[in-house]
């Protein structure tokens, strides 16, 4: 055996939004792009603001010392405390520089985290559906995958939450704005799930954490506001990421914010900045960290993804699909026409549309539309869409 068997196991369960994005990278060499209608992979394809092509030929042209060194293993002074300010002109909070650890991108910060966090066979409790790399970063760290369901709206199940915390629980992990479903989780349900987590710590005398992955915190809809877990729960961590905001995918920048009232807070902050060093991630790209500092008020377009969202929600409903309307990101969770998601998603794939069964996010009778894409891919896949919902009537 060459590689780990527990690998080999892994790469056979990998990400069915990589084997879509895959597919289509096939068929679009096969029928040309335009013929291909891929809707598979949450890649921006909003520019970055102006303001940050300014500062990258700002920041490239300045004689800066060591300019491309390495940083503290927690990341700039300037770029922690700007993260710092930011958060706390959001949400009236009092974080300081040194709550905040500069991370490569959420996926950083969440592994960053669960090594921090997690003994072996503690238990993570991840609401469905749920992103789906979260499974293998929490195994990374020998942790036990707990899932939960949701209400029908894909709001926080209090009751299930309550029923599956046990001594063994360490995290609760959420993810609002959602992906897969878009949806935000009300401030009534954060503050129900605080108070659910207070009782529980009490309980089994113990820290429960409640760890939220917000890179898509600022592409929301209709005025709707997502509410800060900072301020909702003492025990909370926040994992970040610029690559929605600013449209940054590649350039893998974040942070993890700590609430300052955790206590023996300063042992988990060392614990956050000795895992960065020794996870590998070691620093965030340093050109990323000292343009964000002049970016914090800054951010993409988010009428462009709402423009695009009632596009597409308007076009699959006179085609007869069922679906909530999301709140932010840029998915669409919509009910599958046939019991079997993986099915229909292979007849949309003869009509050169990719999407991704809900089964790969814990959500079976669904599947994801991704709808970060130009608005000729949204208004020539409908005719497809169209069709292969009729031939399941």
């Amino acid at each position: 055996m060459t590689i780990a068997q527990k690998i080999k196991l892994s790469i056979a369960q990998s990400s069915m939004i990589r084997k879509m994005f895959e597919e289509g990278a096939l068929m679009k060499k096969k029928y040309g792009a335009d013929k291909v209608y891929d809707f598979s992979l949450g890649n921006p394809n909003v520019e970055p603001p102006d303001k940050f092509k300014k500062e990258l030929i700002n920041i490239a042209a300045k004689n800066i010392s060591m300019k491309h060194g390495y940083t503290p293993n927690a990341g700039l002074a300037e770029t922690r405390k700007a993260i710092a300010d930011k958060v706390n002109k959001t949400y009236g909070l009092k974080l300081r520089a040194d709550h905040v650890i500069v991370s490569c991108g959420a996926a950083g910060a969440l592994n960053v985290i669960f090594k921090s966090l997690l003994d072996p066979k503690d238990e993570v409790i991840v609401p469905l559906p749920y992103f789906v790399e979260y499974p293998f970063y929490i195994d990374n760290y020998g942790g036990v995958v707990k899932f939960v369901q949701t209400q029908a709206d894909f709001s926080l199940d209090i009751r299930a939450i309550d029923e599956s915390i046990n001594k063994r629980t360490k995290v609760i992990l959420i993810n609002s704005p959602n992906n897969p479903t878009g949806k935000v989780y009300s401030k009534k349900n954060i503050m129900e799930l605080a108070a659910l987590l207070r009782k529980k710590s009490q309980e089994f005398n113990k820290n429960i954490y409640l760890v939220s992955d917000e890179p898509y915190n600022e592409i929301v809809y209709d005025n709707i506001e997502v509410p800060s877990v900072l301020k909702a729960y003492e025990n909370s961590i926040v994992a970040y990421s610029y690559s929605k905001t600013l449209s940054l995918p590649g350039e893998r920048v974040g942070y993890i914010a700590v609430n300052p009232k955790i206590s023996e807070v300063n042992d988990l902050i060392s614990g956050l900045i000795l895992c960065t060093r020794i996870l590998g991630f070691v620093n965030a790209p340093v050109l990323m960290q000292r343009i964000i500092v002049k970016l914090q008020d800054a951010a993409v377009d988010v009428k462009i993804y709402q423009r695009k969202r009632d596009l597409l929600c308007e076009g699959l409903t006179k085609a007869g699909y069922k679906f909530a309307k999301p709140q932010g990101a840029f998915y669409l969770f919509v009910k599958s026409p046939i019991p079997d998601d993986v099915k229909f998603v292979k007849m949309l794939l003869k009509k050169n549309i990719l999407v991704v069964p809900g089964s790969g996010f814990g959500g079976p009778g669904y599947f994801r539309i991704a709808y970060c894409v130009d608005d000729a891919t949204i208004i020539n896949s409908m005719k497809g869409f169209e069709e292969t919902i009729n031939d399941t009537r």
